[in-house]
């Protein structure tokens, strides 16, 4: 009876472990297949440029670097990196306004041009007409350009 009893108890141990494997793996395979788009433009970046690293964004003077999705300004008498634009900036619709698209300048400090790119893309400056990567939402739909440019409501 005892050996019964001892097989029963090693059965139950073993479906067990099988049951925890099972959970291990399909929450490995999980992590494994989550999908991120970073390096992938914004929606309301321009239409029609393929391995584009920087825009610069002449109305405020901000630059953004595209693979690390982070907006690139200067306060504080230094260049910051930030996933949002600046606070006096939170407003600004980011798929009415003009975007330079710097083909010329691969890098990690597109700012080193600034100088040249504030004389030559002023503030108004507007090139080319753009259409953006993605629509605008308004309050209406599913998003609005609030979030995109990286801040809450």
């Amino acid at each position: 009876m005892l050996n019964k009893l001892n097989i029963e108890i090693m059965k139950t141990l073993k479906l067990i472990i099988a049951g925890i494997i099972l959970v291990a793996s399909g929450s490995i395979q999980a992590q494994v297949s989550v999908s991120v788009n970073i390096g992938t433009p914004p929606p309301w970046g321009p239409a029609g440029y393929a391995h584009i690293e920087y825009y610069y964004l002449p109305d405020i003077e901000v630059y953004y670097d595209i693979p690390a999705s982070q907006f690139i300004y200067f306060t504080g008498g230094k260049w910051i990196r930030s996933g949002y634009l600046p606070h006096q900036y939170r407003h600004y619709d980011l798929y009415s306004g003009y975007k330079v698209v710097l083909t010329d300048y691969h890098g990690h400090k597109p700012y080193k041009n600034f100088k040249n790119h504030k004389t030559k893309y002023y503030k108004g400056y507007k090139g080319k007409p753009q259409k953006t990567i993605g629509p605008k939402h308004n309050n209406h739909g599913h998003s609005d350009h609030h979030k995109n440019n990286g801040h809450q409501k």
